[in-house]
């Protein structure tokens, strides 16, 4: 009997979770390990760095302490800066970071900075019992044939742990389930001999399984004889063979297979078997026995290799062939056709890898990246129809290309820096990682040229990035420093980062003007508060190093504070007048301006700025001569036999202005004989236009304006008396020769200057006079007599009008009018002296003696 169930595989592996167990040892060069299970918590204490590393707590803040991981970007642990804890940031599991690995370790990075420090982590994970056996199938189907040999194999495809150790599969238990009983029936036929014995077929043919057990028996179909008792068929013979032997049970002929079958070496044998009876003489019969062996599936593929390996570089193009599996099975039929599929793998495994089940390609249908998995183990199975399998060992080595540019990454960075930081100051720290191997990942790196920074190598690969020469903010504020790192792979790969690092101000510049002087012009009478000029002074340091403050420094004008004349606004540099100037007290004058900026300390710089007042017709004409004194006036005798063109006196004036503000101009506005007189436009002389003749009026009277030349002009009239006679004697009785007339503007002071003229004039004439009488019968000199035209005082601020006024003080006029001669002459010398007569010495008349003996004038004498 034997009995046949249904298998079920259970795999059950428990362990419980490990206690954190913490350590940590030194190494010589700084090193520091911990062991910690996996899937703690984030925020757990792994230890307490600071400690273990013999560093004060306040340190690490000060010194900017962070944790980098080797090789890649994300960060599991974390440091807790206040009481220099190393705590879990973020989950940490042990089958997803090192696989089936024995070891699992992180590498991670203690950086300290101000100096650079480096101490290196590694985090030994513990496994714990977080992942349950499972099976790759959910039922496992086997096809046994009832012949197969006792003791024969079945392989089972294995449960898989994601754990390691003890956490794996340990042990198998099989369970016999719903037991089936088989019994088999043999039935023994009889004959008897009466016959020769004879067989019913000449041939017999035997179809056996080539696994059928040893023992086994095969009934033949016995000999028949018609005979019975001893003439029966007695014995049967057999033909010697290595197979089978013949029992013979009675009646029954059983085939026992002695020696177990192999179909693949021997698929056919023939037996002759021979019946004998007991009769005699003795017949027999025989019969040749065919035995066909039947293929069972008693072979399972056998690999061509145990082990494959194969070379497959990174970034592989989608369906390449990595390698060619190859099994066979010595059956046939359907027991030798062989499949092919992996065995246990993981997911990543199934999307970068693909097998053919007919062929044993195996293909890339995945991006394979050297960086994330160097190499890969996979069990490869093959299985023939009926479920017999075997495994074999693929072996890729994933082989490195130069795909990863390096990656610069800004650590740490000083900025703004101080442009006076001396040369060799380390401004910031850089680190670069290249992803791939060997000689790929060795870099390179530079900075670009034009820049005063440099980098330097530091620890592992970390460079610092120092000054190289004083900066100045003034000349370049901000840097955008380009460092490049170049990997030495072929063909090289290369990346970029620009830092950004700006130059902070200090009071290294004091203001500087525009000009190095400046010229303020202003015209005299101005509005106290108005505008004069803008100073202006750059500063190129920064913020308040850069703002100018203007003020004027202390001096004086004219012996009054320069304050009291000019203010200037601290903001801007504007320069305004604080009061009216006047041209004829000062032309000019200078005043300091300091530029400080606001730094500290503060920086200045100063600049003269001349102030330039400038002209304006404010004065009206002057008139010197004839000058009213009190109510006296002034007059001038012209002698009969004057001819046209003989100079009779001469009107001086002057202004006090400037320029074309003193360019003065002389007209006759009013005259009694308009024909008789004229007068230089500019000269201010009073000529005859023509000879003097007995119809003549011997009372002339003239209102001269003078005008000067400025916009708009300003202008002064004077009344000038002419007595048109030879002698005294013959000019009546004067009682007046003032204008009375009601529509005269005539001033007062101008009448007296004409009486006091007149005066003077009438005085030198009897003088003359007196002297022609007394020299009667004589020769006649050159001058018979002479007026004399005083020089009136000339206040010391006019000058020509050549210079910068219309009479230089230290010239006057001395006019002779001669009575014998028939022209008289004006002559200029260089200054008063005692032979000229004095003013006060001229005819001089009250106005009442001069009503009689002039008329009345009908325009005043100042416009």
């Amino acid at each position: 009997m034997e009995f046949i169930s249904d298998v079920t595989l259970i795999c059950h592996s428990r362990l419980d979770w490990l206690f954190l167990f913490l350590f940590w040892f030194h190494t010589t060069y700084g090193d520091i390990s911990y062991s910690f299970p996996e899937e703690m918590k984030p925020g757990s204490v792994i230890g307490n760095i600071a400690k273990d590393l013999g560093l004060e707590t306040g340190v690490l803040s000060h010194r900017k302490a962070r944790i980098d991981t080797d090789g890649t970007d994300h960060r599991y642990c974390d440091i807790n800066l206040r009481n220099g804890e190393l705590i879990v940031s973020d989950r940490i599991d042990r089958e997803g970071l090192c696989a089936k690995k024995a070891s699992c370790i992180l590498k991670q990075e203690l950086v300290l900075e101000n100096p650079l420090e480096l101490h290196r982590i590694s985090l030994h994970i513990q496994d714990i019992n977080d992942n349950s056996p499972q099976f790759n199938d959910d039922k496992i189907d086997l096809e046994i044939r009832e012949s197969t040999v006792r003791g024969a194999r079945f392989v089972i495809d294995e449960a898989h742990d994601a754990d390691v150790g003890q956490n794996s599969v340990q042990q198998y238990k099989l369970v016999l389930e719903n037991p089936l009983e088989l019994h088999r029936i043999s039935l023994h036929i009889q004959d008897i001999n009466d016959n020769s014995p004879q067989f019913n077929d000449e041939k017999i043919d035997l179809e056996t399984q080539e696994s059928t057990d040893r023992g086994a028996r095969f009934v033949i179909e016995e000999a028949r004889d018609a005979d019975v008792g001893q003439n029966s068929v007695q014995q049967y013979s057999l033909k010697k063979n290595d197979n089978f032997v013949l029992v013979v049970n009675g009646n029954t002929v059983e085939l026992v297979l002695d020696k177990e079958l192999d179909r693949e070496k021997q698929q056919e044998i023939n037996l002759v078997l021979t019946a004998l009876d007991g009769g005699s003489p003795q017949r027999s019969g025989t019969v040749v026995i065919h035995v066909n062996v039947l293929d069972t599936n008693d072979n399972a593929p056998v690999f061509s290799q145990s082990v494959y390996k194969a070379s497959l570089p990174e970034n592989s193009p989608l369906d390449t062939v990595v390698v060619t599996v190859s099994a066979t099975d010595a059956d046939e039929g359907v027991n030798g056709d062989v499949s092919y599929d992996f065995g246990h793998v993981t997911d990543e495994v199934k999307q970068l890898f693909s097998i053919n089940p007919k062929t044993g390609e195996i293909r890339v249908v995945g991006n394979v990246d050297y960086e994330t998995t160097a190499s890969f183990e996979i069990r490869v199975k093959a299985k023939d129809g009926l479920g017999l399998s075997s495994y074999a060992t693929l072996i890729i080595s994933v082989t490195d290309v130069n795909d990863n540019s390096p990656v610069i990454s800004l650590k740490s960075l000083s900025s703004p820096i101080s442009e006076d930081t001396p040369p060799g100051t380390e401004v910031g720290i850089i680190n670069v990682q290249d992803r791939d191997s060997e000689r790929n990942r060795q870099v390179r790196c530079s900075i670009q040229q034009g820049v005063p920074f440099k980098l330097v190598p530091s620890i592992k690969n970390y460079y610092s990035l120092v000054t190289t020469e004083k900066l100045d903010r003034e000349l370049v504020s901000d840097y955008n420093i380009t460092i490049t790192a170049t990997d030495e792979g072929s063909p090289p790969l290369s990346s970029s980062k620009t830092v950004q690092l700006s130059v902070a101000d200090i009071n290294d510049n004091p203001p500087v003007f525009e000009e190095q002087s400046y010229s303020a012009y202003v015209t005299e009478n101005n509005k106290p508060g108005s505008t004069l000029c803008s100073v202006t002074a750059r500063d190129p340091d920064w913020r308040q190093n850069g703002t100018v403050i203007y003020s004027l420094l202390p001096g004086e004008v004219n012996g009054a504070p320069v304050s009291s004349y000019l203010s200037v606004n601290g903001d801007t540099g504007v320069i305004h007048a604080v009061r009216s100037f006047d041209y004829e007290q000062f032309r000019s004058f200078k005043v300091h301006v300091m530029a400080r900026d606001n730094g500290s300390p503060p920086l200045s710089s100063n600049v003269t700025v001349s102030v330039f007042v400038s002209d304006v017709n404010d004065n009206s004409p002057q008139i010197l001569y004839p000058t009213p004194e009190g109510n006296s006036f002034m007059t001038e005798l012209v002698p009969k036999a004057a001819h046209g063109g003989s100079l009779v006196s001469k009107v001086i004036a002057v202004d006090a202005d400037s320029g074309q503000n003193a360019w003065l101009s002389y007209q006759i506005v009013k005259s009694t004989d308009p024909g008789l007189f004229t007068i230089g436009l500019h000269s201010g002389e009073i000529r005859t236009q023509r000879d003097i003749s007995e119809s003549d009026n011997m009372k002339q009277n003239l209102i001269v304006s003078v005008k000067d030349n400025g916009q708009p002009p300003l202008s002064t009239t004077c009344a000038m008396y002419l007595l048109i006679s030879d002698n005294l004697a013959e000019v009546p009785e004067l009682k007046d020769i003032s204008y009375t007339d009601s529509n005269s503007k005539l001033t007062s002071y101008l009448i007296i200057a004409l009486v006091s003229v007149s005066t003077f004039f009438l005085t030198f004439i009897i003088i003359v006079l007196g002297v022609k009488f007394c020299r009667r019968g004589k020769p006649r000199l050159l001058f018979d007599g002479a007026v004399a035209i005083p020089s009136g005082y000339l206040p010391p601020n006019y000058a020509d009008v050549d210079g910068t006024g219309t009479l230089r003080s230290t010239y006057n006029y001395d006019a002779y009018l001669t009575t014998g001669s028939r022209t008289s002459d004006f002559k200029f010398v260089t200054s008063y002296n005692d032979n000229t007569l004095p003013a006060d010495q001229t005819l001089r008349k009250s106005p009442s003696d001069f009503s009689e003996a002039f008329g009345e004038f009908d325009e005043s004498s100042e416009v």
